[in-house]
């Protein structure tokens, strides 16, 4: 099976068939997909220009595509080794039981669904990195009473996600199903009072 990165060569290989470049820039989202596959196969359509369905995109368009996926998968892969070394630090000293924070981690290991989105259609709009470089920042700070990505305060308690968690908050603006530990427990009870509505489109 092909990895990340001999997949981006295959995308970047200009001898290569448009209609394989195009599959092998999908086939990364099977390695790599913050938003989910779905979603941010739509993310990288709408920002980089071309149709979700479309056969033969512009080249250049399909490696500006790929750049953004790849600048956003060296973020998560520099937090992934800072909270690996973290939790081996945890375990020498005697913490071996993962608390919420490393149950939400163990949910995106691979950055698959790191800011998993509820609708496909519906995600942030700004650059991948940006996100993740957002959600990484709530991470590491105390819980707050706002979407990490966004900084909106609409969200609400869903329990129809489809896949784990099968429920829990989501952002109405942005779209992303918020980590529970980003929020403080005022904010999580809020949310599980607010009747969820359809959620606006971010793209």
């Amino acid at each position: 099976m092909a990895g990340f990165r001999s997949l981006a060569r295959q995308v970047r290989d200009p001898r290569g068939d448009l209609a394989l470049r195009r599959y092998s820039l999908r086939k990364c989202l099977e390695r790599f997909a913050p938003y989910g596959h779905r979603a941010t196969w739509d993310h990288l359509c709408a920002r980089h220009g071309f149709e979700p369905e479309d056969r033969a995109p512009d080249p250049a368009r399909l490696t500006s595509a790929l750049e953004e996926l790849e600048e956003a998968r060296a973020v998560w892969l520099a937090y992934e080794a800072g909270f690996a070394e973290r939790r081996r630090r945890e375990k020498h000293d005697g913490l071996r039981r993962p608390g919420a924070f490393d149950d939400w981690h163990r949910r995106t290991w691979g950055g698959n669904g790191v800011a998993r989105c509820a609708d496909p259609a519906v995600h942030p709009s700004e650059p991948l990195a940006d996100v993740l470089r957002r959600m990484i920042a709530a991470l590491e700070t105390e819980p707050g009473t706002v979407c990490p990505v966004c900084e909106r305060t609409g969200i609400v308690w869903r329990q129809d996600l489809g896949r784990e968690p099968r429920s829990g908050p989501v952002c109405v603006e942005c779209g992303i199903v918020v980590p529970q530990p980003v929020l403080t427990s005022r904010a999580l009870a809020r949310a599980r009072v607010v009747r969820p509505r359809g959620l606006a489109s971010a793209a």
